[in-house]
């Protein structure tokens, strides 16, 4: 099938080379169960003839494009997997996993259309899009979250809440010494300093999260209408940006920005020399993105995912529990029109949620948690529903 024109890379364009070195250095055996250094991982085994362990030796090439937050994951597992089930004679792969960052919109787009056979998103399926074609399902891969970042030189560890951040990207909110931003961090310095908010001009499952945590915590001057991938943005208030890299370098250049970030280009806003945000939590607490708050908020909610996967996890309870988690999906359309190219859909989709929840090689360079292995049933049950 031909593919509409989109903005594509190679996986191993922008993956991190240290975490390619780990993924291709690592086998990947196809009942692995370790998981990552910050949770347990699953223990399911890789059986069944719904769920191959491996792709078929037909030469099939699988196309994915979406999620910029998934993508440096997303080619990580593909340089692993290509690697290990590839022929012992040409060394070529059986399946060849072409990967996209288009953001999740896109994603979901193309996985509908069949321009792709796996969308990837930061965002669920709406009742829209799962209407329009029924037979599309979100399969949950990973848990990530998002950062919000900052420009504001000398500054450091500042508190924000979704009120302020409501107010910054509805345009009530102009200056970093607004009294605001002041009362949540009263012994900060402040700058006279105009606030520029980034947004995503891509249609962006991290716009979705972000906007979906302004609705939880700030409703009344953030409502539900402003909640998608895409929106239009209150008195053009804010700046656009292409992908997550391009949130990061938007940032980089722009003193007095704020952006929202998915957590796995933390090292690149580090190395860009950004500010993380705490951010309040359900709990009344300031907590930042890390390995044990993601996890908190991941522990305190996987437990009631329903069977299609579909669920926010947006501001969920714990003292500890940071507000901005999400699952990352897999968009697939059950329907296929090829029986050996659902199979190897099945058998990569299976190995992310069994091999490729290493914490060590895969996860924890990214930031991600692992699924619990509640959830991996659940995305097992669904890869199982793919064929032709």
């Amino acid at each position: 099938m031909a593919r509409r024109i989109r903005l594509v890379y190679t996986a191993a364009a922008v993956v991190p080379i240290a975490l390619l070195a780990s993924a291709c250095g690592s086998s990947g055996t196809s009942n692995n169960s370790s998981g990552s250094s910050s949770s347990s991982a699953p223990a399911a085994a890789m059986v069944g003839p719904a769920l191959p362990s491996k792709p078929s030796t037909t030469p099939k090439t699988v196309l994915e494009t979406g999620s910029t937050l998934l993508y440096p994951l997303m080619g990580a597992w593909t340089q692993a997997y290509q690697k290990e089930f590839q022929n012992a004679s040409t060394k070529s792969p059986y399946a060849t996993i072409d990967t996209g960052a288009t953001g999740s919109g896109t994603g979901i787009a193309d996985a509908a259309s069949g321009t792709v056979d796996i969308g990837a998103s930061d965002a669920y399926l709406s009742s829209s899009v799962k209407t329009t074609t029924p037979t599309l399902v979100n399969i949950a891969l990973a848990i990530s979250a998002q950062q919000i970042n900052y420009n504001v030189p000398g500054v450091k560890n500042l508190k924000l809440d979704g009120t302020v951040l409501a107010g910054i990207y509805n345009g009530k909110i102009n200056s970093w010494n607004d009294p605001a931003i002041k009362s949540l961090n009263p012994s900060a310095h402040l700058p006279n300093l105009k606030i520029v908010p980034l947004h995503r001009e891509d249609s962006s499952g991290d716009t979705f999260l972000f906007t979906s945590y302004l609705n939880a915590t700030a409703p009344s001057d953030w409502p539900s209408s402003l909640v998608n991938t895409t929106i239009t943005w209150p008195k053009g208030s804010t700046t656009a940006e292409t992908g997550n890299g391009g949130m990061v370098s938007g940032c980089a250049a722009t003193k007095g920005c704020v952006a929202y970030i998915g957590i796995s280009y933390l090292q690149k806003t580090q190395a860009a020399g950004l500010g993380t945000a705490m951010l309040k939590n359900s709990a009344g607490n300031f907590v930042a993105p890390t390995p044990a708050t993601i996890a908190a908020a991941a522990s305190a909610q996987t437990a009631k995912t329903p069977p299609s996967e579909t669920q926010s996890m947006i501001n969920g309870p714990g003292a500890n529990s940071y507000p901005i988690i999400n699952y990352e999906y897999a968009i697939v359309n059950t329907k296929q029109s090829d029986g050996v190219k659902a199979e190897d859909i099945r058998a990569f989709l299976h190995w992310t949620v069994h091999a490729g929840q290493d914490g060590t090689t895969y996860l924890d360079p990214v930031d991600f948690q692992p699924l619990p292995a509640s959830v991996v049933k659940l995305s097992d049950a669904q890869i199982a529903k793919i064929g032709a």
